[in-house]
């Protein structure tokens, strides 16, 4: 299964974004799929939280808009939301260990850990911060 990161989210949705076509593109391929495709819980956050922020964004995305947004891809019929299950933190512990995190890094690693205890087989993250996760594969969709 294919997880889809906030970056990803952010440009898709954004249309001043200079990626904006390919990610608009990528989203639109997996939420009109029917392959079942992921989006972690802590990238729905960290999607409203960038698009409805005035120092981020001149105008920023309506809150309404934002989670209408939301509301459009939860209407995917592959998609499934991955969150925490019990067992969230050896897999957290071992990838904050193992790839020598600490700070800001740490949201990526409880991503990169979300995946790896739900079996998704790619990120698509335009991050390349991901690389430090062993175990979780990614994909630059907006790059040829």
């Amino acid at each position: 299964m294919i997880a889809v990161d906030s970056n990803i989210l952010i440009y898709a949705h954004r249309e001043d974004s200079a990626f904006h076509d390919a990610a608009n593109r990528c989203m639109g391929e997996l939420a009109e799929g029917m392959s079942p495709w992921a989006i972690p819980w802590p990238c729905i956050h960290e999607f409203l939280a960038v698009v409805t922020h005035p120092r981020r964004y001149a105008p920023p995305t309506s809150i309404a808009a934002a989670l209408d947004q939301v509301d459009a891809w939860m209407e995917s019929p592959g998609l499934v939301l991955i969150g925490e299950t019990s067992h969230h933190w050896p897999a957290l512990r071992g990838a904050i260990q193992a790839g020598r995190i600490a700070g800001p890094a740490v949201h990526d690693a409880r991503i990169a850990a979300l995946c790896i205890e739900h079996g998704i087989d790619e990120l698509l993250t335009a991050d390349r911060d991901f690389g430090r996760f062993a175990g979780l594969s990614t994909r630059n969709p907006l790059v040829d």
